[in-house]
């Protein structure tokens, strides 16, 4: 049971953020503010969306992309930061599973997601 004055303030913060509707499969580039010394700078983080959990201000979500040298890099945003600028949506992937953590044993064409068609 969540205290009723901490979701009305989480309801607050939620609202004027714009963030695409998106799950786990999903395609995503990820535009991350990166502060350097006295300069900020975006850097996009393209890559699968493996796991969305949480809820409320406390909701991350894990992008698995694919590095040098095949070697699979993960990284976990909180939805709600400061520091991500926009999320894109760039292809829906058909899934049956809410996490697809078993992605991070297969390698090539194995750890392929099919692309939801939409009619």
């Amino acid at each position: 049971m969540r205290n009723k004055y901490i979701e009305s303030f989480e309801k607050a913060q939620l609202d004027n953020r714009n963030i695409p509707e998106f799950r786990a499969g999903d395609t995503v580039r990820v535009a991350v503010r990166i502060k350097e010394g006295s300069k900020t700078r975006v850097q996009n983080y393209e890559g699968l969306c493996i796991a969305i959990r949480g809820q409320g201000t406390g909701r991350t979500f894990n992008v698995r992309k694919m590095g040098a040298n095949s070697v699979g890099v993960e990284r976990i945003f909180p939805l709600y930061s400061d520091s991500i600028e926009s999320i894109e949506v760039l292809r829906r992937g058909r899934i049956r599973r809410a996490k697809l953590y078993y992605l991070r044993e297969l390698k090539g064409k194995a750890a392929r997601i099919k692309e939801l068609r939409r009619k």
